[in-house]
């Protein structure tokens, strides 16, 4: 590595799963921007030597995945958005210092103004699957859209609780049990949990009392169709993936690391999904 070429990575444990280097790589190709993007397989007892050598490693910025995401907010100046969320997955250098933020929210704000427009107009009740991690992004991106009724559906309504107490009185958590009775009111749905992920349970849920104006959106893009999104086209419902959000929220990062703003395109989209289809 030179002087002239500014390096990138992603951390994480395990992190050969990780699609952000083929996203990363195409852009430094597509702009021919001097930059290398890599892996950086790092247990969690090796995390805050790694950090503290960051710079001295040569690199200008990285993404960070599991399990590493909350603890980097101890070791970086984190915004403000970060710390709301409770979670970073964007580093970069800026004059010596280490900062760090979440794009997971604008991923997920993107993904939708792209596939699903104007899906916010007038939506009044939401409904969020989950309350780990990737709930707090969804209803941190939700309270910013200023939906007024935001339903947090899971199996330990405390975290749902936790979640209100962190977002506001717009949130109010739900039971699993309770779903079917709130999707008649529901303009939004989105599954923030991992079932349906492959090699996980499936999302048994029904889509038949939800409107038909609903938006539903799904943060599983790995497989690519996912039950839910099967039911919400079989309905005729407008939808979102979760391949769109890991898309739009690698924007920011290369942004900042190396001075072009990218575009996520559909020959993007094309490579990433072939690259998915041959790992099924």
């Amino acid at each position: 590595m030179t002087e002239d070429i500014r390096a990138a990575c992603v951390i994480g444990w395990p992190v050969e799963h990780s699609r952000s280097p083929l996203i990363h790589n195409y852009w430094i190709g597509k702009y021919k921007v001097a930059g290398e993007y890599r892996r950086e397989a790092v247990p969690p007892e090796e995390f805050y030597g790694f950090i503290k050598e960051f710079a001295a490693r040569g690199y200008v910025g990285a993404n960070v995945t599991l399990p590493h995401k909350e603890r980097v907010l101890d070791l970086t100046v984190p915004d403000e958005r970060a710390q709301a969320v409770g979670a970073a997955n964007t580093l970069w250098l800026d004059g010596g210092v280490l900062r760090s933020t979440n794009t997971d929210v604008e991923g997920f704000l993107a993904n939708l103004d792209a596939a699903t427009p104007g899906w916010d107009r007038g939506l009044e009740t939401a409904l969020v699957l989950g309350a780990g991690g990737a709930a707090r992004s969804v209803v941190f991106s939700l309270v910013a859209r200023d939906v007024a009724n935001i339903r947090v559906v899971n199996r330990t309504p405390e975290r749902g609780q936790a979640l209100r107490e962190r977002f506001g009185r717009q949130v109010r958590p739900a039971a699993w049990d309770e779903l079917g009775g709130l999707m008649a009111g529901a303009g939004f749905l989105v599954n923030a949990t991992t079932l349906g992920m492959q090699g996980q349970p499936p999302l048994d849920i029904a889509l038949d009392d939800l409107p038909p104006s609903a938006v539903v959106c799904d943060l599983v893009y790995a497989p690519l169709l996912t039950g839910l999104i099967r039911k919400a086209s079989e309905r005729g419902l407008r939808h979102a993936d979760g391949l769109g959000m890991l898309l739009h929220q690698a924007v920011r990062g290369f942004s900042l690391w190396f001075g072009v703003t990218p575009e996520v395109t559909p020959e993007l989209r094309a490579l990433v999904e072939a690259d998915l289809t041959k790992s099924d």
